[in-house]
């Protein structure tokens, strides 16, 4: 039994809980080993923490599900960012294995591979999708794959066994932090293939622009951050960051059909405030500066920012490292009810941010929720969705598929009420018979 970690990102200070990743003996209940996600002194990795950083250093946790080869005995493990998540001057360096796919021997927690997604992380890009085990064929070759979307929006493949990208990786230069004594890294890794599934970055065309009025208005608020592509860091005026933190992909991660070798992922398409300010501290905070005030970035009164879409399906063909569809998923009811949208002619679709995931089946279905208050399926095929069930409910887990012993076949989705304290209910549709 391998479990890993989940510390609150709220808890900022020196010495707080560490992600270790921990496997146990189901039978005995002794633990067989501990893998350091924060290598610690004589450990691989550990000269990517300067200062001796890595005795201070917590979470850098495997918060997402993790996969398994059980044929192999591997485990596939998304680690996600260190605190404190934007603010990174107390843990300079590259910070192994923060914000990679890591690759143990299931028996034994000895690291097979590892590939780090994101260098010395300040945007809270975590890794937060379960890894996908799947089999694609690539120029006539079959490759045992492993799949790990990003927030970012980027689709990451490498072999399951050797670690190596399927499609090269480059690094490219990306904006410096000009925050004192911050050494964000100059470069981080870019996937050639598959193209992103998510809008990368910020600038004034990207603002809302349902009315000329609106969008003069939206640039000007925009003007009062900073902006800039993928990985502008944060700072103090603020800066605009998109995918916001809850991604691109989050933990509801893809759907894999193995018979045409697509995957089918729901992302979300919203920007996010990364402003720093001096920490106030607490019991939970003890650090210089901690990422400050609401984290949606929104003008006149709950507008979003930027323009719609806000949540989008996509299928990405694995065999040929390209995209075959992406299309607008969902609808944002409260938004259309906006007194500033009155009378404005507006898009069929808002789209949706949601974390939750997609199912793909054998009948050639999405079936898919991603947040919004209907439950979908879609057409595996091009993104056409089939048929819509409106809920008063808004969904908010992953659907789940299953035959009865009369051989029916059901589909379950778990769904909320308004806050926290709302009752949570699973809704089940099946055909009529």
């Amino acid at each position: 039994m391998i479990l890993g970690n989940g510390v609150g990102d709220r808890l900022v200070y020196k010495n707080d809980p560490p992600g270790d990743v921990r496997a146990w003996n189901a039978r005995t209940g002794k633990m067989v080993w501990s893998f350091h996600t924060v290598p610690q002194k004589g450990e691989f990795g550990n000269d990517t923490w300067e200062q001796g950083s890595e005795k201070i250093t917590g979470h850098t946790n495997v918060w997402a599900p993790f996969t398994a080869d059980e044929q192999r005995g591997l485990v596939y493990l998304p680690v996600s960012t260190p605190s404190n998540d934007f603010y990174g001057v107390r843990r300079s360096g590259a910070n192994l294995f923060a914000e990679s796919i890591v690759c143990l021997d299931a028996n034994t927690g000895k690291r097979r591979w590892h590939y780090q997604i994101v260098h010395h992380g300040l945007w809270d890009y975590d890794l937060p999708s379960p890894p996908n085990v799947v089999t694609i064929n690539v120029n006539g070759r079959k490759i045992d794959a492993v799949v790990q979307l990003t927030k970012m929006g980027f689709v990451f493949v490498f072999d399951r066994l050797t670690g190596k990208p399927v499609w090269p990786i480059e690094e490219r230069p990306v904006p410096r932090s000009d925050v004192a004594g911050e050494h964000s890294w100059p470069t981080q890794p870019f996937p050639t293939k598959p193209a992103p599934i998510a809008d990368q970055g910020v600038s004034l065309d990207d603002a809302f622009d349902l009315t000329p009025e609106l969008k003069l208005e939206a640039q000007a608020e925009l003007k009062k951050y900073r902006i800039g592509p993928l990985y502008t860091p944060p700072s103090f005026e603020g800066t605009l960051m998109r995918p916001g933190i809850i991604g691109g992909a989050n933990w509801g991660g893809g759907a894999f059909d193995p018979e045409t070798g697509i995957l089918y992922v729901k992302t979300s398409n919203t920007a996010s405030l990364a402003r720093l300010a001096k920490a106030q501290p607490s019991d939970e905070v003890d650090a210089d500066y901690t990422r400050q005030g609401a984290t949606d970035a929104s003008f006149h009164n709950g507008l979003p920012l930027v323009k719609p879409p806000y949540g989008q399906l996509s299928a990405v063909d694995l065999n040929r490292g390209q995209l075959a569809w992406r299309v607008t998923f969902g609808d944002m009811p409260q938004l259309r009810k906006h007194p500033a949208l009155d009378g404005v002619t507006l898009p069929e679709k808002f789209g949706v941010p949601g974390a939750q995931g997609v199912i793909v089946t054998k009948g050639g279905i999405v079936f898919a929720g991603g947040g919004d208050l209907a439950f979908h399926a879609v057409d595996k095929s091009t993104g056409r969705d089939l048929w819509t069930w409106p809920l008063s409910r808004r969904v908010t887990g992953t659907p789940m598929t299953y035959r009865a012993k009369d051989g029916r076949q059901y589909v379950v989705v778990a769904t909320s009420g308004a806050g926290r304290g709302g009752e949570a209910v699973l809704m089940a549709f099946a055909l009529e018979r």
